[in-house]
């Protein structure tokens, strides 16, 4: 799922500042909240994010994350992150698999001051945990390369065409060497694919005694 206005939405709010709400609702691997929070807020930033606008990232279990990808994607077994996008007027969007689901339960705002919402990233630790000596190489690098990528998604980028794959491998790199440090995240994109609230893509999970998957889809 890919915005039509060349992958970007709109970044500029009202009056007031950015603002990442992280929550750990998982207890399977630690997770600095506050490091996270800090990368996202980085990230957003030098999308050129501004005013007063909310993003936020979810740390949850394997349970709820395969929940979530056999809702969203129709997909058995866990994955490593999904991202949901607030549907923007400025952009007209596909919904898949199903226009009539609905994502992540947001109430509508009526009031001019309210925040641009812009999304949720829903991450896994567990899977990355699992992941990383295959994928970024550490269990930080890992969990980072995954803020960054669900966070360039629900901003529009995408990975579904080799073009778009390359694009964001680029920018990733640029954006975790700048702000997380040198980074050995190789060639490769996270399992998912992002998607409108409606839903989220993921790709089906490596069989137990195969490497992971690609993380292009």
């Amino acid at each position: 799922m890919r915005p039509t206005a060349g992958g970007r939405r709109r970044r500029r709010g009202g009056e007031g500042e950015v603002e990442v709400f992280v929550a750990d609702e998982q207890t399977a691997e630690s997770v600095e909240l506050a490091r996270w929070s800090a990368l996202a807020t980085e990230v957003l930033a030098a999308e050129g994010v501004e005013g007063n606008a909310e993003l936020s990232v979810l740390f949850v279990t394997e349970e709820v994350i395969t929940d979530l990808n056999r809702q969203f994607m129709g997909a058995d077994g866990p994955t490593d992150v999904l991202s949901f996008p607030i549907d923007d007027d400025a952009f007209e969007t596909v919904r898949w698999p199903d226009p009539s689901t609905t994502g992540p339960a947001r109430p509508p705002s009526h009031h001019d001051d309210a925040p641009m919402l812009l999304g949720d990233v829903v991450i896994c630790p567990a899977v990355a945990a699992r992941n990383a000596p295959a994928h970024a190489g550490s269990y930080d690098d890992e969990i980072a390369l995954l803020v960054v990528h669900g966070v360039l998604h629900v901003l529009g980028m995408d990975h579904a065409e080799p073009a778009e794959a390359e694009a964001m491998r680029a920018r990733e790199a640029e954006l975790l060497a700048r702000f997380h440090g040198v980074v050995s995240v190789g060639t490769e994109i996270p399992a998912e694919v992002a998607a409108e609230p409606e839903a989220a893509a993921e790709v089906e999970p490596a069989a137990e005694d195969d490497p992971p998957a690609p993380l292009q889809p």
